[in-house]
């Protein structure tokens, strides 16, 4: 069962964006994109997560698992992102133990959303 890694592209990060310039998220989801991936990741861009003052944002998710948003991330961070990516892929149920997490998804979460319950 593969994880979905959701990228903002349109995300400006707090800041303006002046005109004709790459958002800050679309740049993200490009150096995520342009990476290896982890084993059952798949990286998708979103037109927005509704994160918007929290930095760049991403969420993780997959069929019968806990999902996550994680926001206030840059370019630096694109290995961290796809550790984490990777450790939760693995996981059955979305929970990654708190130690292993990279620590960008320890301090910079900003939602945990249950599974979805089968009709």
């Amino acid at each position: 069962m593969g994880a979905t890694l959701h990228v903002c592209t349109t995300c400006k990060a707090g800041e303006p964006v002046p005109e004709g310039d790459v958002p800050p998220g679309a740049r993200l989801h490009a150096a995520l994109t342009a990476a290896e991936l982890p084993e059952g990741v798949r990286i998708v861009g979103v037109e927005c997560l509704s994160a918007c003052n929290t930095g760049c944002a991403v969420s993780l998710s997959k069929p019968g698992a806990w999902a996550y948003v994680y926001g206030r991330l840059t370019l630096d961070d694109v290995s961290a992102i796809l550790d984490g990516a990777g450790k939760y892929a693995a996981s059955p149920d979305g929970i990654v133990p708190w130690r292993d997490r990279p620590t960008v998804f320890r301090k910079q979460s900003i939602a945990r959303i249950p599974p979805l319950e089968a009709p």
